[in-house]
């Protein structure tokens, strides 16, 4: 009887620890903003924002109360070229100087299946606010050799550059794809 006391008490302390305020682990290189687009419809460009920070709340028994903010330094794109940065960063495309900041809001989030969901919010980029979705996939959580407790996901979406006001090399690169990697350490 007393295992069964000690084992349910546990059980239970497990399902608490499941709903939580997450911060995002940017310091550990265990979250990643990646993108991709076609170069001019031969290749695909690849880069990624390094400087990020943001927070989730997630709720297992409840998933559909999750909640995420993300702010990026869009200044800190990285396409491991440094003078198609500087492009990219220019008035030409991203315009960094005066827009030097990114945001994600989200406004609600929709639980699928076998961990799917879809993640809607606002993305403000390129100083435009519109809509977007994010099909995400919860990687997992639990406990970390730390003691602490962890929770990740991993997202993609598509958007039209011309939404937000960005200019593009043409037909084949009108599209951007993000890549998405978020794992949380409960705050």
């Amino acid at each position: 009887m007393k295992k069964l006391s000690v084992l349910l008490i546990a059980a239970l302390m497990g399902s608490v620890a499941q709903a939580a305020e997450y911060k995002i682990d940017t310091k550990g290189a265990h979250a990643f903003v990646q993108f991709r687009i076609k170069h001019l419809g031969y290749s695909w460009l690849y880069g990624r924002f390094d400087d990020f920070s943001g927070s989730f709340f997630y709720d297992e028994k409840q998933p559909e109360k999750s909640t995420i903010n993300v702010d990026i330094d869009v200044n800190s794109l990285n396409s491991n070229h440094a003078e198609r940065d500087k492009h990219l960063r220019s008035d030409d495309f991203l315009d960094t100087a005066k827009y030097p900041t990114a945001s994600f809001k989200s406004t609600s989030f929709e639980p699928l299946e076998n961990g799917e969901a879809r993640l809607n919010g606002e993305l403000t980029l390129h100083g435009i606010t519109k809509p977007i979705s994010i099909d995400v996939t919860n990687i997992g959580g639990g406990k970390d050799p730390w003691g602490g407790y962890r929770q990740g996901f991993s997202g993609t979406t598509v958007f039209e550059l011309k939404d937000f006001g960005i200019k593009t090399l043409g037909p084949a690169s009108q599209k951007v794809e993000m890549i998405l990697d978020i794992e949380g350490i409960k705050i």
